[in-house]
């Protein structure tokens, strides 16, 4: 059984030894939680739960937002440390979040929200004292994920309060041995590859079709990020936030639920690669799982922060905003929680048989940059995929040259030219009878932004509409 490591402001270096995987647990050890909720009649749970390694945070070593009634904000980490029985996946000294998210759960109906923070965004870190272990750092900006390697958890904890002023109540981490240990005590995720994958990097070679993933090919394919998609850290989040929904269907069906054995090698799975901070008590964690008794895929959702190129380097992301701060205030209000009102069948638009407005997801869209300006493309494409469309590519155009911002699309798709030309500054719509996807942007001379300055409108933010999110329902569709 681990014991209680503690050390003073953030962690000490026995945090070295801390556990954590990539983002698809997180969902996972929500579910776990749910899961310990319905086994109290067993017994033996308690003893399964008492083997979470606990470290010691000094939460009041900085000024902090004000916490959240009814609301429960969990840092969710996923470390890439590469000693011990993760030294098979690489030689990278230190430790550094692999994957990083916020998990709010309304503890009264069971709702919750992920958010993804990409490693690569850049913010401006605060300073945090050296610690044994850690060399500490004074202010700068930096990538979100380099607190932890310069200050420990505990940094990395004030950072993402401090920039997001979300109240952080409690942290879980998890390395990459404990998630492909979770998805072998399941019996393997049923994934559908879209195409075929080789990438040496990941370890991960995958034929195309639906097949079910053992734990070590799904910790390759969800950290996979040159053999798949675009190559991006947010390809790599939407193809978690798949196997998320994936995973959790598998959890939670009547295969894993109606089998002792099985639930009790998951959760033993959960708990043995589990470190949380030591006020995270079972006690704590039951009360969430029986808020969370009755799991709706609906009511779990997930968002990527809204983003876009950073100014200063085009390998590097920055929040959109004033869309982040909506999503982060969102949280804070617990609104994103609440049901959305039903809307009034009389209110069905007068043109009656026009084009129905799609989802941002169920449009395809080329990226072209017309103006000369370097990475301008890849901005654009970083705030639509944070609105959830379907990046299929970026580039310059080869076939059409407009001097205005052009969005081009093919036959029947006028709605949703409309609804990507609607998000921005200005833009001007044209049909193109051979258009091998939905939509091509192609970005013009007279190119001035999103409309709002950023890749949602309005205050009344909706996680899944205006902010390109998911449920884990919805994700799990997606996948296949």
């Amino acid at each position: 059984m681990a014991g209680k490591r503690s050390a003073p402001r953030p962690p000490s270096a026995a945090m070295h030894a801390v556990r954590m995987s990539p983002g698809q647990w997180v969902a996972c050890v929500v579910t776990a939680l749910a899961i310990i909720a319905s086994l109290g009649g067993y017994g033996w749970y308690q003893g399964i739960v008492g083997n979470i390694t606990t470290a010691q945070v000094d939460t009041d070593a900085w000024d902090r937002p004000n916490s959240v009634e009814g609301v429960m904000n969990l840092l969710i980490i996923g470390s890439d440390v590469r000693s011990g029985d993760n030294a098979n996946y690489g030689e990278a000294e230190g430790e550094r979040p692999d994957t990083m998210l916020i998990a709010s759960i309304n503890v009264d109906n069971g709702a919750a929200t992920l958010v993804n923070l990409p490693r690569d965004l850049v913010v401006d870190l605060p300073g945090c004292e050296a610690v044994e272990g850690y060399e500490g750092m004074s202010p700068h900006s930096g990538m979100i994920n380099s607190a932890m390697t310069f200050g420990g958890v505990g940094c990395q904890w004030q950072t993402v309060e401090e920039v997001t002023d979300v109240h952080l109540d409690h942290f879980v981490m998890m390395d990459f041995t404990g998630f492909k240990d979770m998805v072998d005590a399941i019996g393997g995720v049923e994934m559908c590859i879209p195409a075929p994958v080789d990438d040496p990097k990941a370890h991960l070679t995958l034929d195309a079709g639906t097949q079910t993933l053992s734990g070590e090919e799904s910790l390759g394919y969800v950290r996979s990020r040159y053999g798949q998609g675009d190559g991006s850290d947010l390809s790599r989040i939407d193809r978690q936030q798949e196997f998320m929904g994936a995973m959790l269907r598998q959890v939670l069906s009547s295969e894993v639920m109606t089998s002792p054995v099985t639930i009790t090698n998951f959760l033993s799975a959960v708990t043995d690669s589990v470190t949380t901070d030591e006020e995270l008590t079972v006690e704590t964690m039951t009360d969430i799982a029986i808020s969370m008794r009755e799991v709706d895929l609906e009511r779990i959702q997930f968002v990527t922060v809204p983003n876009g190129q950073h100014p200063a380097d085009a390998n590097r992301l920055a929040m959109s905003q004033p869309a982040a701060s909506e999503l982060f205030a969102a949280i804070n209000s617990g609104a994103y929680l609440e049901d959305e009102e039903p809307e009034d069948e009389g209110e069905e638009s007068e043109e009656g048989s026009g084009d129905a407005a799609p989802a941002p997801a169920d449009v395809s869209v080329q990226v072209l940059n017309n103006t000369g300006v370097t990475g301008l493309a890849n901005e654009v494409q970083g705030v639509l995929l944070g609105e959830g469309y379907d990046v299929t590519g970026i580039g310059e155009p080869a076939v059409r040259f407009p001097e205005l911002t052009t969005v081009y699309y093919a036959p029947g798709e006028a709605a949703a030219a409309e609804l990507l030309a609607g998000s921005l500054e200005n833009a001007v719509t044209e049909e193109v009878a051979d258009l091998p996807q939905t939509l091509e942007l192609v970005i013009g001379q007279d190119w001035n932004g999103f409309a709002g300055g950023g890749g949602s409108s309005g205050p009344e933010v909706s996680i899944t509409e205006d902010l390109g999110g998911t449920t884990a329902a919805g994700a799990r569709e997606s996948a296949c």
